[in-house]
């Protein structure tokens, strides 16, 4: 979390109200001599930045930021909001969250009017929407300060949070190939977010580093939600010879394919090990729990309304991935000679 010092810090040291403070911020008359001298120590001595909060106290501002995204993944989901509130809520910001589809060619209009009719402060996108280019377009033109999260482009151009997706998905193939796993499916996310290509690209880097053949048919297409992990399951369990662990790019997708199995009466993890990435509730609830990464949404998401709310120049940060071990995997079984 950001040590980043706030409005209210200010305020505290010059032993002033927070109004006080926003007055000085934006030059108001009938703030005297003495006062406006602590509180511009105090700034100085903080080394204080005015923000999106600030300038919301100044009265010019609609004190709401938004929050965009189109993901298929509730658990996901509530998590990337619960962290954009939390930091909201610290400064007394209200947060909206605002659901769009990426694939609609008026994706960009409705961004537009969505700006114009509520008159948000910044906005967060979520991926995929953190690379949809007519949303981007609009929020350019618009000059709405913005920041995503997990961008696949363009980093330099914004600001951004993220985690290595291709070294995370390298660590947990890695891992399935260190217990003795040579045939490996691997279901891929939504073919909208670059995280998805990122992951297969880390999947397939560990294969080769291991000197295993990269085999088409252990890929299937995923869409980060349950049902197309059953599916991408039952086709990797009709398979003449069926991967002994599985990794899907989400725990979503993990679950379905943990369903697959018991409706066959697959042993777990004796004759299948299940990997997922994410690391949400779900990981913890579905049977055998998830061996996955914790890819860390409550903090990506805090830390991209801190970025927005304190404003400034265009900041990177990239936070770090956990593999989280659990009991859905376990070493291969050896046949018998």
């Amino acid at each position: 979390m950001s040590t980043r010092s706030n409005i209210r810090d200010v305020a505290a040291r010059a032993g002033v109200a927070v109004k006080t403070v926003s007055r000085v911020l934006n030059d108001h008359a009938y703030v005297s001599a003495e006062t406006r001298r602590r509180v511009e120590a105090a700034i100085q001595a903080l080394d204080f930045k005015p923000s999106i909060a600030a300038r919301i106290l100044s009265g010019s501002k609609s004190n709401q930021i938004a929050l965009i995204y189109d993901n298929h993944s509730p658990y996901y989901m509530h998590q990337i909001q619960t962290g954009c509130w939390a930091r909201c809520q610290e400064e007394g910001i209200r947060l909206l969250a605002q659901p769009v589809d990426v694939a609609d060619p008026l994706v960009g209009d409705q961004i537009r009017g969505l700006v114009s009719e509520t008159h948000v402060d910044g906005i967060i996108l979520s991926s995929p929407v953190t690379d949809c280019d007519p949303v981007l377009r609009a929020l350019e033109a618009m000059d709405v300060p913005f920041v995503r999260i997990s961008p696949g482009t363009n980093h330099a151009l914004t600001s951004s949070v993220f985690m290595d997706d291709v070294q995370a998905a390298d660590d947990m193939t890695t891992h399935l190939i260190n217990l003795g796993h040579r045939r490996i499916g691997f279901i891929k996310g939504h073919h909208n977010h670059m995280a998805s290509d990122d992951r297969l690209f880390g999947y397939r880097r560990a294969l080769d580093r291991a000197g295993i053949a990269y085999e088409p048919q252990l890929v299937a297409d995923g869409e980060f939600d349950f049902d197309s992990g059953v599916r991408a399951a039952c086709h990797f369990f009709d398979l003449p010879d069926p991967p002994s662990a599985i990794f899907a790019a989400n725990d979503d997708m993990a679950a379905g394919v943990l369903a697959s199995a018991h409706d066959r009466g697959i042993d777990l993890p004796g004759a299948l090990s299940v990997a997922g990435f994410d690391d949400t509730t779900l990981a913890r609830t579905v049977w055998p729990p998830l061996t996955t990464i914790r890819q860390p949404m409550f903090d990506l998401a805090h830390t991209a309304a801190d970025i927005l709310i304190a404003g400034g120049d265009i900041s990177h940060r990239r936070l770090p991935h956990t593999l989280i071990e659990r009991a859905s995997v376990a070493p291969r079984l050896r046949t018998p000679v």
